[in-house]
């Protein structure tokens, strides 16, 4: 970068440290007028209870500046071109949500992800359980993406940003340490440690994300706790034998899950095992229901009530009118 470029963003930088200020003391300026023409203006009380309620409409604010309509991010202006960048391994809803939040940030978003190659990615993070192909259409067939942009760099260069037009980049404001060592040498990177010192602050030349934060094109968004691409793998990881019964009773086999070939025998015989034990507890739970179904009938049939029981009883009663029949004619 020049010396001129620099010397001219420097100034940019200063501009708009001092803009706020003055755009603050034109609007109390405006609000003493609007107070003032308030004071002199007498309005009927009656016609004042009979207007109807009219809604205040909340200004959008960007950047701790108000949007006025027409402007980027507004329904009448152009799209803000919002860029967030990620691994994305494993898409889950914690991803989704983010890209959700950057999404519905203004009422007028172009929405642009990045994701990172598998080399950038398994030379600075680690392995990943999908490949890049895979990585890049699980984002783009995530309803809140506009627009993928593969192969992402893993610092964002200005040359980057002007690229694709980006007006703000989003992430959490969880510092990210550059592994790859390259935000330093970016002319941006000094700009913006200088941009923040301006401000009062001492920069964070660790963050990767922190020279986007120091020239104010960061928008942070909010993480989703309790889900992640580490917790997922950590849930298989802990179930470990679980999941290697699941995808063997499914027919894989343990050479293409990578299972050492013991390994892979002990859980076939714990396998075995488990079945002949289901198959035995199956084998006392019928005998078990058919002696429960036999005593019942034994109850049944030889209780007071039962069915023997009650025929006797029937039986006995038929003989005794029997026997007082007879015996009421022989004496007739």
């Amino acid at each position: 970068m020049s010396p001129h470029i620099a010397i001219l963003l420097v100034q940019r930088i200063i501009m708009a440290k001092k803009q706020p200020k003055q755009e603050k003391r034109k609007r109390e300026e405006v609000e003493e007028e609007e107070e003032e023409e308030d004071r002199h203006y007498d309005v009927d009380e009656s016609v004042q209870d009979a207007a109807p309620a009219v809604t205040k409409i909340e200004p959008l604010i960007i950047q701790g500046r108000e949007l006025k309509e027409g402007e980027p991010g507004t329904l009448t202006g152009r799209p803000l071109r919002l860029f967030a960048d990620g691994i994305f391994d494993l898409f889950h809803f914690g991803h989704a949500r983010a890209l959700q939040q950057c999404k519905q940030a203004y009422p007028n978003v172009s929405l642009l992800v990045g994701v990172c190659s598998d080399e950038v990615t398994h030379r600075l993070k680690g392995q990943t359980v999908m490949t890049e192909d895979e990585r890049y259409e699980s984002v783009r067939h995530c309803k809140w993406v506009d627009e993928v942009i593969e192969d992402s760099p893993w610092v964002l260069t200005e040359a980057f940003l002007d690229q694709h037009n980006i007006d703000f980049v989003c992430h959490d404001a969880i510092p990210y340490t550059d592994t790859s060592g390259t935000a330093g040498d970016s002319g941006m990177f000094l700009l913006g440690m200088l941009a923040s010192f301006m401000k009062g602050g001492v920069g964070d030349a660790g963050d990767v994300y922190g020279h986007i934060k120091a020239i104010g094109k960061f928008h942070e968004t909010t993480r989703t706790e309790g889900i992640s691409t580490s917790d997922l793998i950590i849930r298989i990881i802990s179930e470990y034998d679980t999941f290697i019964r699941r995808n063997l009773k499914r027919g894989y086999s343990g050479k293409a899950m990578n299972v050492p070939f013991l390994k892979e025998k002990a859980i076939q015989i714990d396998m075995a095992m488990d079945k002949v034990k289901h198959d035995i507890d199956v084998v006392v739970h019928n005998f078990l229901g058919k002696a429960e179904d036999a005593q019942h009938s034994f109850l049944n049939m030889f209780s007071k009530d039962g069915a023997l029981r009650t025929g006797l009883r029937k039986r006995r009663k038929i003989l005794q009118e029997s026997l007082k029949d007879m015996a009421r004619e022989g004496l007739c």
